[in-house]
């Protein structure tokens, strides 16, 4: 049979047709597709900057199933979801963005340290360890390493927290010798708890060659010689202290008359205590001035002038207060009772307050319990800022 050049003629138009119309369709559906992805993309800013989260993490869903390679719009939606709360979809989008074998090696680094962002506000803080640790050598290492750092700080893990502040030492982010001081002082106290006194007195006398000007190391120092009966060395150490850290001098002030009288040098510390004084009033400062006054003779009204002498330069209730318990009153029947009121108002003048957060507590602390904010009690009392 012979072959019919005429259907070739007539089916060539038809197939090229057929071609275009295929072709058409798929741009069309491109374009489509193309044009609802950045819709869906600007509408979800639009709701993040109106801030309705709701609703921009389902603009940023629909964007995503549009083009799932798009990385920039999982980091978005990962981000919205741990801002939320919502750690464990926040997880998983990063980890998904990590499976990925098409990802950019600075994507991969910057989806690794917020898979660790993920679970530092979850609480998962062994995982968080791992990713943070992953991070090393990377641009986030600083921001890791510090991340690291409030981690082992918020596990009270000291050991591991002093090698990180070292790094952070060395690295040039910053001075972290105080930091560290304060971490070898944990670690000392930790030591002292389980009667391994050898060990604390070692790692205070690190702590005081890491951070020279710190007065906490010194402070705990004297104060564990104290307990081992060498005064004099704990005088000496707390002597210098005033030097070093003058601001700090209302926390020494104490612990120094104890050592002074202690070791008989109640004379030499009693003329540098009034010294700092005149410098710097301060009801601590003037309270181990009236205890070493009292110890070389002086008689409770000489003392007890002190108390005056503060007041004229001073408005303070507290010294008002500890000056009327040694007076007679006109009533003096009346003493106890008013004397108790007096008492019970100077009770939160006697406080220590954190620069930080506001956070009172009787005591003086290195590490605010409430905002965990080192070194933010002033040395001096609430009456006196």
């Amino acid at each position: 049979m012979d072959f019919d050049l005429s259907w070739i003629l007539l089916g060539l138009p038809l197939a090229f047709g057929l071609g275009w119309l295929a072709s058409r369709f798929d741009l069309r559906q491109l374009r489509i597709e193309n044009r609802q992805t950045p819709k869906a993309y600007f509408r979800g800013l639009n709701f993040l900057l109106n801030e309705q989260q709701d609703q921009a993490i389902d603009a940023f869903i629909e964007a995503v199933q549009h083009d799932p390679d798009t990385s920039e719009l999982h980091f978005a939606l990962g981000n919205l979801f741990r801002r939320r709360g919502e750690y464990e979809r926040a997880v998983r989008v990063h980890e998904h963005l990590l499976s990925r074998g098409d990802l950019s090696e600075a994507d991969r680094q910057r989806a690794q340290h917020a898979l660790a962002l993920d679970f530092l506000k979850a609480g998962l803080l062994d995982r968080a360890e791992d990713a943070l640790l992953k991070l090393e050598g990377t641009p986030f290492e600083a921001q890791a390493r510090l991340a690291l750092l409030a981690n082992y700080e918020r596990s009270r893990d000291w050991p591991q927290a002093a090698g990180i502040a070292r790094k952070l030492d060395n690295s040039e982010s910053g001075s972290f010798s105080s930091r560290l001081a304060h971490y070898l002082c944990e670690q000392a106290a930790a030591h002292l708890a389980a009667g391994e006194a050898s060990q604390a007195h070692r790692l205070l006398e690190q702590a005081v060659e890491t951070a020279p000007a710190a007065p906490r190391p010194r402070i705990e120092l004297a104060r564990l010689l104290s307990s081992q009966g060498d005064h004099t060395a704990a005088c000496a150490l707390l002597e210098a202290t005033l030097q070093a850290a003058p601001a700090a001098t209302p926390l020494v002030a104490a612990p120094l008359a104890q050592a002074a009288i202690a070791c008989g040098r109640t004379l030499p510390v009693l003329e540098q205590l009034k010294a700092s004084y005149e410098l710097m009033p301060s009801l601590d400062v003037l309270e181990a001035i009236v205890a070493l006054e009292a110890t070389v003779g002086g008689n409770g009204g000489t003392t007890r002038d002190w108390y005056v002498h503060h007041l004229e330069r001073e408005p303070s209730l507290v010294a008002a207060a500890k000056w009327i318990a040694g007076e007679k009153l006109e009533h003096e029947q009346f003493h106890p009772q008013v004397q108790r009121a007096l008492d019970h108002a100077v009770k939160p003048l006697t406080r220590y307050r954190c620069a930080a957060c506001g956070f009172e507590a009787k005591q003086h602390f290195w590490q605010c319990p409430g905002c965990q904010t080192w070194d933010s009690y002033p040395a001096r009392r609430v009456e006196e800022l």
